[in-house]
Parts: structure tokens; C-alpha cells; sequence
């Protein structure tokens, strides 16, 4: 990689691709879900689903720990201001959605449980008990999950708008940005993708 791109650590790579991945999965098979008949395989494809939430909503509270003890490369000079000012403002909303969707998930099937909760059929996982036993625990259920499908439309959207973004300034741009997040071993083939 060029001295001219400062990198982020191997860890804050190895997270941020872990989570790309696995939220580009979840969205797919979230979305997926109507497509799938009532049964055994619909059963335990939710089952997986919930056990990557989780995981993600590990995976982001390590990777905001992470951004709050280290700096992070600084964005190139000839940057202007408000594509700075917004980089941070999707970025920031990118953790927020990386802990809210899981969490919403999570209260979603804790406001109606079926059964225990398990990460990967291994992990005993505990429901959020935040609801008095007297309320309509299905109602609330279903307005979480209208509040968890906003959240995954406009999590596509964000991730959309970063990859564009990220896109852009690889190949209009030519600067590093997407370098500083790539793994080291795929800079030189995104560098031959811009004819370099």
C-alpha cells in the first residue's frame, strides 16, 4: 500500500468487512423471508438470522470500542469540507444502525418469544424482558418488526450510499480512501482496476 494512504489497523479492517458481509447477508435473507414457505427451512433460516444479528451486535459495539481508542487515518486535504461533514454523518449512522437493527431484532422477538433463543443452536441467549406481563405483547411485536424493516430499507440505503461513495473516490477521484479500508492483499488489484 502507498505511504500516501494511511491505513486503518487490521482489526478495524477485519471488523468492517465482518460486518459489511454479514449485513449485506442479513438484509438479503430478512427480505428473503416472505419468499419462503411456512415450514422446517423457513424455521431455521430465522434461526440463523437471529444468531447473526446477534453476532453483529457484537461485532459493532467491538468496532465502535475500537473507533473510540484509536484514531482514525485522516481524510485527504483536497477533501471539501461537506464531503468530510458527511462522510462523518453516514459513518455515524452506520454504527448507530449497526447496533439499532440488531437490538430491534432482538426486542422484537423478545416482545413475543417462541421457545429459547440459542445463537447457532449452541449458545443459550437471553430474551430482553422489558415488558410487563398485562400488554398486548403480539401488537408490540408486530410494530417492532414494522420498525425493523424501516431500519433494514434505510441501512440499504446507507451502505448503498458508502459504497458509492467509496467507489467514487477510487475511480473519479483517484485518491486512497478505499485503499485505507481495503485488506493489503487487495490493494494492488484495486489499484490495476484504475489502470495503475
Amino acid at each position: 500500500m502507498p505511504s500516501s494512504a494511511p491505513a486503518y489497523t487490521k482489526t478495524a479492517i477485519a471488523l468492517h468487512w465482518l460486518i459489511a458481509l454479514a449485513l449485506i447477508f442479513m438484509l438479503g435473507l430478512g427480505w428473503g423471508f416472505a419468499d419462503i414457505p411456512s415450514g422446517e427451512t423457513k424455521t431455521a433460516l430465522i434461526q440463523v438470522h437471529k444468531s447473526v444479528g446477534i453476532t453483529i451486535l457484537l461485532l459493532g459495539l467491538a468496532r465502535i470500542g475500537w473507533r473510540l481508542s484509536h484514531r482514525v487515518p485522516p481524510l485527504p486535504d483536497a477533501m471539501p469540507a461537506w464531503e468530510k461533514r458527511a462522510a462523518r454523518i453516514v459513518h455515524t449512522l452506520l454504527y448507530i444502525a449497526t447496533i439499532e437493527m440488531p437490538l430491534s431484532g432482538w426486542a422484537m422477538v423478545s416482545a413475543n418469544p417462541h421457545g429459547p433463543l440459542t445463537l447457532f443452536g449452541i449458545l443459550p441467549w437471553p430474551y430482553l424482558h422489558f415488558l410487563p406481563a398485562d400488554v398486548n405483547k403480539a401488537e408490540i411485536a408486530r410494530l417492532l418488526f414494522d420498525a425493523h424493516g424501516f431500519s433494514a430499507s434505510f441501512l440499504a440505503l446507507l451502505i448503498a450510499g458508502h459504497a458509492a461513495a467509496a467507489l467514487k473516490h477510487h475511480f473519479i477521484a483517484r485518491d486512497d480512501i478505499l485503499l485505507r479500508m481495503a485488506p493489503q492483499r487487495c490493494a494492488g488489484f484495486l489499484n490495476r482496476l484504475r489502470g495503475e
